[in-house]
């Protein structure tokens, strides 16, 4: 199966495909991003054997059946405003449209998460053109082991680490580990 969006990475589907560098290709980015750190995982998983799962087709699997808080990263448990959360979650999802036309400008994007705008509505394509139950349901299991290991690794790190840490998030499965030992701590106050 191929990705509801036919790219790979951060890259906006008309550059991916046909080489068009767009004012909105840096839009597609930011939202791509703004997945990855609601949810705390890569925005593709590739997996031996089997096909690539990606991101944004779990979001906007989410996003048709009403479910978007599933999406959010569960080392985070009930620390967050939901709000904010599912305003972030849409505002990533209409900044990744295949459409650079319906992609919003940045300035608008900030607008809208500092809620002085709201969120514009926008169509999910229909899921059954995109994917068939089998890919979901390998989705729904891929996710849910990957959340199930990093709830794992960051309970045993929270309790087997030495100092003043509190219910640390480092783990295996972060996209940027803190290294505590790395040069840019050294020679700071």
């Amino acid at each position: 199966m191929v990705s509801l969006y036919l790219c790979s990475g951060y890259m906006a589907p008309e550059y991916a495909m046909r080489g068009y560098l767009t004012d909105k290709a840096d839009v597609y980015s930011f939202g791509i991003v703004a997945l990855e750190i609601v949810s705390g995982k890569s925005n593709t998983s590739h997996r031996a054997k089997e096909d690539t799962i990606y991101l944004l087709d779990w979001a906007l699997y989410l996003k048709e059946e009403g479910a978007l808080l599933e999406l959010v990263d569960p080392s985070l448990g009930q620390d967050y405003n939901e709000e904010e959360v599912i305003t972030m979650i849409n505002v990533a999802l209409l900044c990744s449209n295949v459409s650079a036309a319906v992609r919003p400008t940045m300035s608008a994007v900030v607008s809208m998460l500092e809620g002085k705008a709201a969120v514009q509505d926008f169509d999910i394509p229909d899921k059954s053109e995109s994917m068939d139950e089998h890919k979901i349901e390998e989705m729904r299991k891929h996710f849910q082991v990957i959340n199930k290991q990093e709830i794992s690794e960051t309970q045993t790190q929270s309790m087997s680490m030495d100092g003043p840490w509190t219910a640390a998030s480092t783990s295996d499965g972060d996209l940027y580990p803190v290294s505590l030992d790395s040069d840019y701590w050294k020679g700071r106050d």
